[in-house]
Order: C-alpha cells, then structure tokens, then sequence
C-alpha cells in the first residue's frame, strides 16, 4: 500500500518530522528529507505490525491530494511510501479462487503496468485490505 506522509521541513537545527495521517500516532524524523522518508516506512511498517499484533484493522489509505487540502497540513511536502502489508499480516496461505478469465485478464493487465502490486496475489490482498477497510 503506498501511504501518504506529511513532511515538515527541517533546518540545520531541527530534523524533519514525518505525520502518517491514515496512521493516528505515527511519527517519525530525520536530519535529511530521505532519513526522513526511511525512517517513516520503519514506523510505518512498526505501526502496522503492532496493529496487527493487537487484532486491530488497518486503515484505509487516503489520497495525496485529498490530505494536501486540510488546513492542518499547509505548508507540508508530501511523499508517499511503499508498504507490503501482506507480509505483515502472517503466514500465507494457497487457497482456490475462482474468477471469470477476462476479470483474470484484467486484473493481470492491471498488475502488468502498476508494479506496487507485485503479483497477482498482491493485488487481490490489496485490494481485499482496502474494501475491507471501507467497510469497517
């Protein structure tokens, strides 16, 4: 899932601070902008397995551009990173799904040109994790 970070600019005296908004309490810093954006897919990912640990669900990720418009975030660079949840959320587990071939065509093309999914798989858990979310 790519989550949206909120960067607040750093100076020679201060580090940069990184909000994840999907994630209420998920912080992070760094000295430079790219410290920053490691160390916040660390918490990132932290944040994530401790949710899990807890039985909690995972937030439903928002867009850039809908968090860019709250007013608590003005002045805020914005980057996004990339996070496999999948892994962690436990062990997998081969099951048998049947699905018409042209949905399977489509979902393999999808797959083809946005290279977060990874895998076919991927994209089903993805996706599975998002509606999930919304529904919660």
């Amino acid at each position: 899932m790519l989550y949206p970070i909120a960067i607040e600019a750093g100076d020679e005296q201060h580090a940069y601070g990184v909000t994840v908004p999907d994630l209420p309490g998920c912080f992070s810093a760094g000295d430079t902008m790219e410290e920053a954006i490691a160390n916040a897919k660390e918490a990132i990912t932290g944040h994530i397995e401790l949710l899990v640990e807890m039985g909690g669900d995972i937030p439903a990720v928002s867009s850039v551009g809908a968090l860019a418009k709250d007013p608590e975030f003005a002045g805020y660079t914005w980057a996004v990173v990339d996070i496999d949840v999948t892994r962690l959320l436990g062990g997998s587990e081969k099951i048998n799904v049947t699905l018409p071939k042209s949905l399977i065509d489509r979902i393999d093309r999808c797959v083809a040109t946005h290279p977060e999914f990874k895998t076919r798989s991927g994209f089903l858990a993805q996706v599975a994790l998002e509606r999930i979310a919304r529904t919660a």
